[in-house]
């Protein structure tokens, strides 16, 4: 019990500081740390302080006391923070430049949310081939505008040529989504059989419900002397 109260120990110290160093982290590009020392928060004052900090994860590579899987870990965030950094010290000029995706994520969620509620299903694939762009449009318009009303009221306002114009252009769009879905569900499918020789797959070795996009497949399909491609 004690030898591995010691590991444990090691384990639990290496997952703390590698804690810290994401805490710390946070607090530079969220203008924690600025604020706190009194300093304006813009992209010159938060690159430098983030440069400073990089550098003293730098010097912290060279530590022999780390462990293995702490120093790993610790290369990994270097090069992460080293990549990203062109691109998180952006927005803070930007007072209409968000720092974070939090509200796209939640606008994605609530999107997700109302399908589940309208279908009871949990995979709205369908229901972007379906619906595609608009579905994203429907939900800004309602929180841009009076409710679910208001937005009803400004469709009510669309000429039917205007509708019929945008509708055949979706619909055109969704053909083409239509294809790219059915070309990356396929692919596997026809690269098996190129790659099978003599025997071509079967039906459960690529499709276990039997069907290839809407077209079901018959198991005749597969005999050994015929090949679709």
């Amino acid at each position: 019990m004690i030898a591995r109260h010691d590991i444990w120990h090691e384990e639990i110290g290496s997952i703390r500081r590698m804690h810290a160093r994401v805490v710390a982290a946070e607090q530079i590009l969220s203008g924690e740390t600025l604020c706190a020392d009194g300093l304006m928060v813009s992209n010159a004052t938060v690159g430098q302080r983030f440069d400073d900090w990089c550098a003293t994860l730098h010097e912290q590579l060279s530590d022999s006391s780390l462990s293995a899987t702490e120093q790993r870990c610790l290369e990994h965030f270097v090069q992460v923070t080293a990549n990203m950094r062109e691109h998180l010290i952006q927005c803070y000029d930007l007072a209409s430049l968000p720092r974070t995706n939090n509200d796209m994520e939640g606008f994605i969620r609530a999107i997700k949310t109302r399908y589940r509620r309208i279908s009871g299903r949990k995979n709205w694939n369908r229901y972007l081939l379906r619906y595609g762009r608009r579905v994203a449009y429907y939900e800004a318009g309602v929180r841009m505008n009076d409710g679910a009303s208001g937005i009803d009221a400004r469709v009510w306002q669309v000429a039917h040529e205007r509708w019929r114009m945008a509708r055949a252009e979706q619909r055109l769009c969704q053909e083409e989504q239509l294809k790219q879905y059915r070309a990356i569900a396929g692919s596997s499918f026809w690269l098996g059989w190129r790659l099978a020789g003599p025997r071509p797959p079967s039906v459960r070795d690529y499709c276990p419900d039997g069907f290839f996009g809407r077209a079901r497949i018959r198991p005749s399909a597969f005999r050994t002397d015929s090949c679709p491609v």
